[in-house]
């Protein structure tokens, strides 16, 4: 039998739409993510794309070859964002 709610008790009947996987590939403005950060506390730029494939996992009740596409997703923006913060240390970028 399958279930039509996730873990959390939501009916996915009712649950909002999950998000295209590529539009989270990219990582958020650095900018925008760090303003307002609280010294001690941990930010992470691609959290969107994180929280996109977790939700398309409750949504397909954890079948893990229906997110691959998000999985794939966060691992490009955390790739960029690697790339990103490596030249900012190398002095080649902002």
């Amino acid at each position: 039998m399958v279930s039509r709610t996730t873990e959390g008790g939501v009916d996915k009947a009712t649950a909002p739409p999950l998000p295209d996987p590529q539009a989270n590939v990219v990582p958020e403005p650095y900018t925008k993510r760090f303003k307002g950060k609280e010294v001690s506390k941990f930010v992470d730029p691609c959290a969107e794309a994180s929280k996109a494939s977790m939700d398309c996992m409750n949504h397909h009740d954890y079948d893990r070859d229906k997110c691959l596409d998000y999985f794939q997703a966060y691992r490009d923006c955390k790739k960029a964002w690697t790339q990103l913060k490596a030249d900012r240390r190398a002095g080649k970028g902002t």
